[in-house]
């Protein structure tokens, strides 16, 4: 199966109140969300806190986000485990509840074991079990673990592997260069969007459009269509608020950046901490400076 992967998805959050799932506060973000350019959501992710939901609140949330989303956004579930029967046995289920595709986290707490053979066989096994189109997801600041470009060469070459998310600080080009035609890679940072999209990727992830979708569909527009000037210029405001945002407050400040684009956003689940009164002042003011909300209230 082929999907198109162009555009802008946002790594959605999960909105908590009192430790407990708060689905309704979800439904209000993607009724917002269903209105703007993306190209879809990257549900159960990082930014959603997948590492802290069981399984009935991964399925549960996946069952909104199918219900809520615009008519042609694309929803890509994180379904990543440790072991490839868990893997795919988990896969199966986020297809049933509404995914058009999963993303795929390499296994890592073994990870001296997974040389590129033990990770080609990983990525081949799971993509033939499973109805839905494989998305790699490539992020060795959680996993402590890349993924060669020899590895993922070969892994392009399957038919059922249709892309690869790259949250990696690594060399964007050595990817791109080895992989087949077919296959589509997507910037895992707003900040490195723009680079990404000139060497060929087709789009990003980006943690920034939880809190600025039309801002960052706007950037990745301009960008495509060769707006250089234009892009640079949103390339440089994105990329210092996702610096403070998302790369040195983390959760706590994407969803606090949330709270303050009139979004719902609210605490994370714990063990991750509260935003303290200073930090919030300090991305408030970055916010209101920056110019993004205005963008926001902008028709496209």
């Amino acid at each position: 199966m082929t999907i198109d992967l162009s555009g802008v998805f946002a790594p959605i959050t999960t909105p908590f109140e009192d430790e407990m799932l708060a689905m309704d506060r979800l439904r209000e973000n993607l009724r917002v969300y269903k209105q703007t350019p993306l190209a879809g959501f990257f549900a159960l992710g990082s930014n959603g806190e997948c590492k802290s939901l069981d399984e009935n609140e991964l399925l549960g949330i996946l069952e909104v986000v199918a219900a809520e989303k615009g008519k042609n956004q694309l929803i890509m579930a994180g379904g990543g485990r440790e072991s490839t029967r868990q893997t795919i046995a988990l896969c199966r289920q986020l297809a049933g509840a509404g995914a058009d595709m999963v993303s795929v986290l390499t296994p890592s707490y073994f990870k001296k074991a997974m040389t590129d053979d033990a990770v080609i066989r990983y990525y081949r096994d799971v993509a033939d079990a499973l109805s839905v189109p494989v998305v790699v997801y490539n992020a060795p600041g959680f996993t402590g673990l890349e993924i060669s470009s020899r590895a993922l060469g070969t892994i392009s070459r399957h038919p059922n592997i249709i892309g690869m998310k790259d949250s990696s600080p690594f060399d964007f080009g050595k990817y791109l260069e080895a992989c087949d035609d077919h296959f589509q890679l997507l910037s895992g940072s707003i900040s490195a969007l723009f680079s990404a999209v000139t060497l060929g990727a087709v789009g990003g992830v980006a943690s920034l459009a939880n809190a600025f979708p039309r801002a960052c569909c706007r950037f990745f527009e301009k960008t495509i269509s060769g707006d250089w000037a234009g892009a640079r210029r949103l390339h440089f405001t994105l990329s210092r608020l996702n610096t403070l945002i998302s790369v040195r407050f983390g959760i706590a400040g994407m969803k606090f950046a949330l709270d303050v684009a009139g979004l719902a956003g609210g605490l994370p689940r714990r063990p991750l901490l509260p935003l303290n009164t200073a930090a919030k002042k300090t991305i408030e003011t970055a916010i209101t400076t920056s110019g993004v909300l205005e963008m926001e209230t902008e028709t496209d």
